[in-house]
């Protein structure tokens, strides 16, 4: 009787802590998710074709890396209340708060652009023109945000984190492509650190931009608003941690599986196709994979792409939005009205309407844009990395939730890599010999 109690006991704890993890879920996830966006989508494809799986390595850390950082939002937000941009002013005033702000907003203005670039491109494989997808995506955007509810807004959201499953049949179809090593070249990809060719600047500016895709500052900005908008406590931090681990671990098998396809289906082929964005990448499915498999490679891809602009547009143009309004001390919350906060919802709708008219722009040079941008963004990480870790140790604002000494060593390492990866590349830009690279 004791045994059959004790397993109902344990039965009953999961049970409500299952409950718990289900009504916590939601802004890691669709923090993780939405950064695998557009630019992320062309970003793996290129790296896959041009390195095979020899790059895999790099998401493995990135894994734990995202994790780390986001980790800190959720603690920042449940403890403080308040927003990243609103705790940055606080505690370190107006200098360095309206400095961030203009990083951020820069930062996801230009990464905006990408999204845009992404979704366009992905809907003319079904034949709908530019201009028809900018209007179209730009209203239902609009339409998501302004029910009046964060709980619409993220259940909706949730439902758009499924379609990024659809990287995985694709993935397995292109393993059968003849020629292809097979799992176990995948598997020693993943766990052995190579650099195929030599560390040139040219394998610096993929490994710097597959960092710049999956750390971003936007996300530091929007999880920790989501977490504030949600209404999170100190009590759902464990669980918010369960969701944004899910996130991370999410984001990077996303991201592998983006890789081994293009690493299947081009860097082996022979001659080896070297593809330029997400685009290219799911026309030149077509004639490579098995019969039957090519045409649905490419529409999967094709939504696969569309889905991932428009969840990292819909996020980004919201993180600026939820900044903003600390700032100016505007109402901006998703649960306020358009009557109740109007300057909330204009910004968020004015950062759509720039960014995707960019795409419009008869020869504008949309491949260079994608790929740069991820490298700007990482660029300017470190500065919102460090505001994130001094705020996690000032006992003013965390009181007892500060980070520990591990945590503040892994995510001071964290900063100093990124520092030394940039710097690396911007040195090895400027002096191709100084490193003994070839470009």
């Amino acid at each position: 009787m004791y045994w059959i109690s004790k397993t109902l006991h344990q039965l009953g704890r999961f049970r409500r802590q299952a409950l718990i993890f289900a009504a916590v879920l939601g802004p890691g996830i669709i923090t993780m998710v939405a950064d695998n966006d557009a630019g992320g989508i062309s970003t793996y494809a290129v790296t896959g074709s041009q390195y095979g799986f020899s790059l895999l390595w790099i998401l493995v850390p990135l894994v734990p890396v995202a994790y780390f950082i986001q980790e800190m939002t959720v603690r920042l937000g449940a403890v403080t209340k308040r927003g990243h941009a609103e705790a940055i002013f606080q505690g370190f005033g107006p200098f360095w708060g309206w400095f961030s702000i203009f990083d951020l907003a820069v930062v996801n203005w230009l990464t905006l652009v990408t999204e845009y670039i992404g979704m366009s491109e992905a809907m003319t494989i079904f034949g709908v023109p530019p201009v028809l997808t900018y209007l179209a995506v730009t209203a239902i955007l609009l339409a998501i945000v302004i029910t009046g509810r964060y709980w619409t807004f993220e259940k909706i959201t949730l439902f758009f984190v499924i379609f990024n499953f659809v990287y995985i049949p694709a993935a397995l179809w292109a393993m059968k492509t003849p020629g292809v090593p097979g799992w176990g070249a995948v598997a020693h990809g993943l766990v052995v650190p190579q650099f195929q060719g030599g560390l040139t600047a040219a394998l610096l500016f993929v490994l710097l931009a597959n960092v710049g895709t999956t750390i971003t500052p936007w996300q530091i900005f929007f999880q920790q608003s989501s977490v504030v908008d949600k209404g999170l406590d100190l009590h759902d931090v464990k669980f918010g941690r369960w969701d944004t681990f899910a996130g991370s671990l999410f984001t990077g098998v996303v991201a592998a599986f983006i890789m081994i396809t293009t690493a299947a289906a081009f860097h082996f082929h022979h001659p080896p196709i070297i593809v330029e964005d997400a685009k290219q990448t799911a026309e030149a499915l077509v004639p490579l994979l098995p019969a039957g498999k090519g045409e649905l490679a490419r529409r999967l891809f094709a939504i696969g792409l569309f889905d991932a602009g428009f969840l990292g547009a819909l996020c980004i143009s919201l993180s600026t939005s939820w900044a903003l309004g600390e700032v100016f001390g505007w109402a901006h919350s998703l649960n306020k009205s358009v009557r109740d906060a109007p300057w909330f919802y204009v910004a968020y709708l004015v950062m759509l309407l720039t960014s995707g008219a960019v795409v419009l722009i008869p020869g504008a040079p949309l491949v260079t844009i994608t790929m740069y941008v991820q490298i700007v963004a990482v660029t300017l990480l470190p500065a919102a990395l460090i505001f994130l870790i001094l705020i996690l140790n000032d006992e003013g604002f965390m009181g007892e939730h500060v980070n520990t000494r591990a945590q503040n060593i892994v995510n001071w390492s964290i900063v100093a890599g990124i520092i030394a990866i940039s710097t690396v590349f911007a040195l090895s830009t400027l002096f191709p010999k100084l490193f003994g690279m070839a470009g």
